[in-house]
């Protein structure tokens, strides 16, 4: 048996492996392109839903005969459900409108649905891709992809967390300590309110990042070549959308400016910048709680956190924040990815932006990185988090901090007067302020209690 058979397109015959259903425009660009990682099974997916969908609006629409459109369809499904994945070889450093991953698809789900037919009966340009154009089916893979990998990966890791987050605030709401600004003592507060604002911050993220991938939903579909639709029939747009809702559960729409669709990125842009402000405050997080478990008994050593496996190669018994290591890693990442968007985004002349297959590689690669970094941090830091009640307590009675609650019965200037002698004594700040002769023992007990300043 011969290992390859000989295909062709436009520009001419080419050998194809024989085991393989990927035609000639595929063949080339596997041949031509050899950089860097293949694209992403949610963009190979995603463009299955959309010939799906495709296939099924242009039957509504009297274009495209059933039997056609339901061998397409079911190819298309079986892609969908991770099939034939070894059928799609491109990488994402190809063309920038990822015109070869949509022949791609177009060739696999052709020669598929022939073989299943048991004849020639679909063509990949004349039936699959069917009232399509690359400039149009790509974009909207693009924005499918996006949009799923958020909904089952970003936002229930990160609703995840919070809610451990939200355990510990609650939990922890009585455990009283000193706080700390500009890396310096400040006023009481309580872990709880302390782990509150961790909660917060996930929780304004995970909105953010709603509300922004709401424009994600808008579909190019329907735009062709570049925006007017060209050889596409009236109501194709709005019913390839809806079908796209009905295989995803999720609401898609039909853009209503084509040429802005194909052209623009600014919805990723815009979407992938909420999700920077999730990176930066996954960050800040991170090195709060890496900074007070710090030591254990050199460092500030409030917080417990699980020890994991061992620290290093030469000190014995060392145990270091690796899961906040992780994090901030992958916070790092995903603000230099943001760059990369940005500039992708900017890219791109006249009717079509060429640089899709790294935006939404990056897109994914941050989604993907965000949701694998926080369910790895919940599980193997967040929830094992405990307060060291003794180091706590010993920072909370040490501070001079606490003299504020002395100012509005002394004054600032006294107040300060007797935090500055405190200090350079290295007595306590009640001994400090009864030697003042400003406050007695009595006084100082009733009006310096940490618990009333939370």
């Amino acid at each position: 048996m011969a290992d390859t058979r000989t295909e062709h397109d436009s520009m001419g015959e080419i050998e194809v492996p024989a085991d393989k259903y990927w035609g000639a425009q595929t063949e080339r660009s596997r041949r031509n392109f050899r950089i860097g990682r293949k694209m992403r099974t949610q963009v190979i997916q995603a463009m299955a839903i959309l010939k799906n969908a495709a296939a099924s609006a242009n039957e509504s629409l009297g274009v495209l005969d059933s039997e056609r459109a339901e061998i397409i369809r079911r190819v298309a499904g079986e892609i969908m459900s991770g099939g034939l994945m070894e059928e799609f070889p491109l990488v994402v450093y190809q063309t920038g409108s990822g015109t070869q991953t949509n022949m791609n698809m177009n060739e696999v789900i052709a020669n598929k649905g022939n073989e299943l037919a048991g004849r020639k009966l679909l063509h990949p340009n004349d039936h699959v891709n069917m009232s399509q154009s690359s400039n149009d089916t790509f974009p909207t893979a693009m924005n499918i992809a996006a949009v799923m990998t958020l909904a089952q990966q970003t936002f229930p890791a990160a609703e995840q967390l919070r809610d451990e987050f939200l355990r510990l605030e609650e939990k922890y709401s009585d455990v009283v300590k000193i706080g700390r600004t500009h890396l310096q003592d400040a006023t009481p507060l309580t872990l709880g309110q302390e782990i509150s604002g961790w909660r917060s911050m996930l929780d304004h993220d995970i909105e953010m990042i709603n509300d922004s991938s709401e424009y994600l939903r808008e579909l190019a579909i329907g735009g062709t070549a570049v925006g007017t639709g060209l050889n596409c029939p009236d109501g194709f747009d709005v019913k390839a959308a809806e079908e796209i809702s009905r295989l995803t559960g999720i609401e898609f729409l039909t853009a209503e400016n084509k040429f802005h669709a194909l052209s623009s990125r600014d919805a990723m842009t815009f979407c992938h910048g909420a999700m920077k402000s999730l990176a930066a405050d996954l960050m800040k997080i991170a090195n709060d709680i890496r900074m007070l478990a710090s030591g254990p008994r050199c460092g500030i050593g409030e917080l417990k956190i699980p020890a994991n496996e061992p620290g290093s190669s030469i000190m014995p018994g060392k145990v270091n924040p690796t899961q906040c290591e992780a994090v901030t890693m992958v916070a790092a990442r995903v603000m230099g990815n943001d760059v990369t968007i940005g500039i992708a985004a900017s890219q791109g002349n006249y009717e079509l932006n060429v640089y899709a297959p790294v935006l939404i590689d990056t897109f994914l690669e941050s989604a993907e990185l965000l949701a694998e970094s926080m369910n790895s941090f919940r599980v193997n830091l967040a929830a094992g988090i405990e307060p060291n009640e003794d180091v706590i307590r010993k920072n909370l009675e040490n501070s001079l901090m606490l003299v504020t609650a002395l100012s509005p019965h002394i004054g600032y200037e006294n107040a300060a007067a007797i935090a500055k002698k405190a200090h350079e004594n290295g007595t306590t700040l009640r001994e400090a302020a009864v030697r003042s002769g400003m406050v007695t023992e009595e006084e100082f007990d009733a009006w310096v209690v940490p618990e009333n300043m939370v």
